[in-house]
Order: C-alpha cells, then sequence, then structure tokens
C-alpha cells in the first residue's frame, strides 16, 4: 500500500471535515460537530491559520490525517497539541497511523517545540494500544478537563 503523507492542502478540508465528523461517532458524539466548513478552511487556510495539518493519502485519496496547534506552556514554552488523529476504518491496520504520527514527531522536533500533547478517551483501547507503541509516552490521571461552552 503506497500511502503518502504531505502537508494538508485548502482543497483537504472538505474531506478532514467527513473524517472529524466520522470521528465524532466514533466516540459517541455526532450531533457535537457543529463547525461550518467556511470556518474549518478559513482557520487553518487564512492569514494567520490557528491549525496545522498532515494528510494520509492513498491513490490521491485522503484516507487520514492529524492536525495541530501551538500550545504555551508558561514552565515548558512551545508544544504542539494533536487535536485530531484520524484514519480511515479501512485503512487501520495498515502503518497509516504510524506514518502520520513519525510525521508529527518529525515536524515537532524541527520546529523546536518541547513535546506533544493531545488526549485519549479511556474506553478506546486501539488508540491507547497504538500510543503505547512509542517510547517515553505518558499517561496522566491527575488531570481533569475543563471547558465552557459558549
Amino acid at each position: 500500500m503506497e500511502i503518502v503523507i504531505r502537508k494538508a492542502e485548502k482543497k483537504d478540508c472538505v474531506k478532514m471535515l467527513e473524517l472529524v465528523k466520522e470521528l465524532a461517532v466514533y466516540e459517541r458524539a455526532p450531533d457535537d460537530v457543529t463547525i461550518t466548513q467556511e470556518h474549518f478552511t478559513d482557520s487553518g487556510f487564512c492569514q494567520n491559520p490557528v491549525w496545522w495539518a498532515f494528510v494520509a493519502e492513498y491513490k490521491k485519496e485522503v484516507i487520514g490525517f492529524a492536525m495541530y496547534y501551538i500550545r504555551f506552556s508558561t514552565w515548558k514554552g512551545q508544544r504542539m497539541y494533536l487535536e485530531d488523529f484520524i484514519v480511515t476504518e479501512q485503512a487501520r491496520g495498515k502503518g497509516t497511523g504510524k506514518l502520520l504520527f513519525d510525521k508529527l514527531i518529525e515536524e515537532a522536533k524541527e520546529k523546536k517545540f518541547c513535546g506533544i500533547s493531545w488526549q485519549v478517551l479511556d474506553w478506546n483501547e486501539p488508540a491507547i494500544n497504538f500510543y503505547k507503541k512509542y517510547e517515553g509516552v505518558k499517561f496522566e490521571n491527575e488531570w481533569m478537563n475543563c471547558l465552557i461552552n459558549f
């Protein structure tokens, strides 16, 4: 399987948002995706983008992506925050996720970020097992997620 990992382009945003919605169904929250296609696209491809992404492509079709933004820690400095990491169901188990995650690590090191942070649902065993394969991954139990919705 010849998988190509490349920087996301504006034209990829429609498929990327479709994958976000697929992920929301998997995470049992299909109605929580309320962003418009325009807002999604503009947020990554405006003069001052707030997110960046890599896509995985097979035969010119996007089969996954990894989206990140920069998080700042007053203790450590700039850190990559992995917002979404999605591989279509039919492409899982074929090395696509590893290629994407390895590209993220490479990008974080090139940009001299102090590390990468992300979240994973405690019941998502396939994802947890995937992340455990990477040396140095730490799962934290002491922090609680907090948010306010408007």
